[in-house]
């Protein structure tokens, strides 16, 4: 364990990199991040949605059964 802790110590610090990080690549990382985030949120509404959907479509009929009851009793 202690071997790989030094080796991840050595490998990460580099003395000199030559490398540009633009504003671009900010807004676009940030982009991703959102991206992705937001996929995740829709995906649990959609999972969450279409059970509650099919319980408050059921709730309705029986309300609408339950009405049109009600209506054939007060007819007679």
């Amino acid at each position: 364990m202690r071997k790989a802790l030094i080796l991840f110590c050595l490998l990460s610090f580099h003395p000199f990199v030559f490398a540009y990080i633009g504003p671009g690549l900010g807004a676009g990382a940030l982009g991703v991040v959102l991206g992705v985030l937001g996929s995740i949120l829709l995906a649990l509404f959609a999972i969450f949605w279409y059970p509650v959907k099919r319980l408050l479509k059921r709730k309705r009929k029986s309300t609408e059964k339950d009405d049109q009851n009600d209506d054939k009793d007060t007819a007679d």
